[in-house]
């Protein structure tokens, strides 16, 4: 399980982050948290500490999640994400990555580009639910839709 941070310039967590957290321990099966790795990936992006940091701090103390838990602190992009936890993924049976759906998908773009062979064991996270921010949902959507201009049409279809 890859959980990918947004921009978190403060020391205390936002709530993107915080959302993308619950979103990422919500796709563990379960009965599974002991047997996945979670992989929490973002770098500092202010005076604060590092985004994969707050996310770790926030899923262990307020989620109270026990299971094995890695922190990527380095990444500034979601290319870096993908680039920085490859090695982390390597020997992993299944791969998801969770963020906003947009995200989420640009994230897995990423990894079929860089690296098709761990790209294969890629499955859907549970990082959609209908009526999950209804409010800025067209907004996310957007946006969402204009971080994905860079990906070729063939790598903007959910495919898992």
């Amino acid at each position: 399980m890859v959980v990918l941070g947004y921009r978190n310039p403060h020391a205390a967590i936002n709530t993107i982050n915080r959302w993308r957290v619950r979103a990422g321990l919500r796709s563990i099966a379960s009965g599974k948290a002991r047997d996945t790795r979670v992989i929490f990936s973002g770098g500092a992006t202010g005076s604060g500490p590092a985004e994969a940091q707050l996310m770790a701090d926030y899923a262990k103390s307020v989620l109270k999640f026990d299971g094995h838990v890695l922190i990527e602190d380095q990444s500034r992009t979601t290319w870096e994400n993908v680039t920085n936890v490859i090695p982390l993924l390597e020997g992993v049976d299944r791969i998801k990555i969770a963020s906003q759906p947009a995200h989420a998908l640009k994230a897995r773009a990423y990894l079929r580009r860089q690296r098709p062979d761990l790209a294969e064991r890629l499955v859907a996270a549970d990082d959609y639910r209908p009526g999950e921010w209804a409010v800025l949902k067209p907004l996310l959507a957007l946006y969402g839709l204009w971080t994905l201009r860079g990906l070729k049409a063939d790598e903007r279809k959910v495919s898992l």
